[in-house]
């Protein structure tokens, strides 16, 4: 009778092995890396780096963390609609009209970009999408015609395409976080200006990575990296124990000025001058708008947020790259384990308080 169930026992083990990989008896510390690179996602790249014990595993968990992003990103598009689908893009044609019913996870995101306005004093609104979408629009146009002219196009006729200040102006009026109606309870939101536009590219990406992370983390995964445009969330650690790194690139595409060694859960994000802009007479327009100059802010080249939430971070990259930094720094005292390097326009670095030390 004992041999038997020794026996039973030993091919229920084997049988568990099969099914996970042989995850009992291999040596965690050998277990092969992956990567997943994605291009429909956020309108940037993203790269996951993990470890595990099969190939079958690591696929199941990747294609599970992409369909978690791509609903975020359906979801928060205010470019885009989808079949059976309610986001932002419908949200800003019709909640104007009158409550419209979201799904939990786009409420979520709300009631998170309301709290970011209040934690960076207005800087990261996303009430602000009037104002937004002129730049974008200014944005699009130029680049298109630069690409059209084969760079002959003189710049005095460009800067007639940039946004004039009564049209900035007049958008400006209608960016009261105020007038962003969220009903909780019903799971409802509505515009009480009939000219508010949404716009949550300042905290969407990072929200979504970090609730993403958790998704895996809950499912399993024990071993990855992930980075969706400079916005990098840690899980677990490598196989060897030792901390996943992430850089904080050069302005000017030069090499990485500083590398950090990232504990699990922890995130990098980094917001800059560099990522989505055009020039013209030598002035460099940018995405991130100083939204008290109705301008692309000037205060530095690029903010890099370390903290242990990514949705966080992204929206204190966002504030703290639109206001002076001593009035960053008074946000972060505020705060508990989020910290900030600046990168200025003349190469300087300034670093808060908790700032760690270059990762070896």
């Amino acid at each position: 009778m004992t041999r038997r169930r020794i026996a039973l026992g030993l091919c229920m083990a084997l049988a568990l092995a099969a099914v996970f990989g042989a995850s009992l008896y291999r040596d965690r510390t050998r277990r092969p890396m992956y990567t997943e690179t994605w291009w429909d996602l956020f309108d940037t790249v993203t790269v996951v780096s993990g470890y595990a014990d099969s190939a079958g595993e690591w696929q199941a968990q990747a294609e599970a963390l992409h369909a978690d992003l791509l609903r975020y990103h359906q979801l928060f598009d205010i470019y885009n609609h989808y079949d059976g689908l309610t986001n932002l893009a419908d949200l800003n044609e019709q909640a104007a009209d009158g409550p419209v019913a979201v799904d939990p996870a786009l409420m979520e995101l709300l009631v998170f970009g309301k709290q970011a306005y209040a934690l960076t004093n207005g800087a990261c609104n996303i009430a602000a999408g009037g104002v937004l979408a002129l730049w974008h629009d200014a944005r699009e146009s130029v680049q298109a015609a630069q690409t059209a002219s084969g760079e002959t196009a003189r710049d005095s006729e460009l800067t007639a395409l940039l946004p004039d200040e009564t049209a900035l102006t007049q958008a400006a009026r209608h960016m009261d976080i105020r007038d962003l109606v969220l009903d909780e309870q019903a799971g409802t939101v509505r515009f009480a200006d009939p000219e508010l536009q949404l716009d949550v590219g300042a905290i969407a990406k990072g929200w979504a990575v970090e609730q993403a992370a958790r998704a895996a983390e809950a499912r399993g995964l024990d071993s990855a990296l992930i980075n969706a445009g400079g916005s990098v969330r840690a899980i677990g650690t490598k196989a060897d124990g030792s901390r996943w790194t992430a850089g904080v690139q050069d302005p000017d595409g030069g090499d990485v000025l500083r590398t950090v060694a990232l504990e699990d859960g922890q995130s990098l994000i980094v917001s800059g001058d560099y990522q989505r802009y055009f020039e013209l007479d030598g002035v460099r327009y940018h995405h991130l708008i100083d939204l008290a100059t109705l301008q692309p802010a000037r205060y530095c080249r690029s903010v890099a947020i370390l903290c242990r939430d990514a949705g966080l971070g992204d929206a204190l990259s966002t504030g703290l790259f639109c206001l002076p930094p001593d009035q960053g720094q008074t946000i972060l005292k505020e705060l508990t384990g989020a910290e900030a390097l600046w990168i200025f326009e003349d190469g300087t670095l300034r670093a808060s308080d908790g700032w760690p030390a270059e990762a070896d």
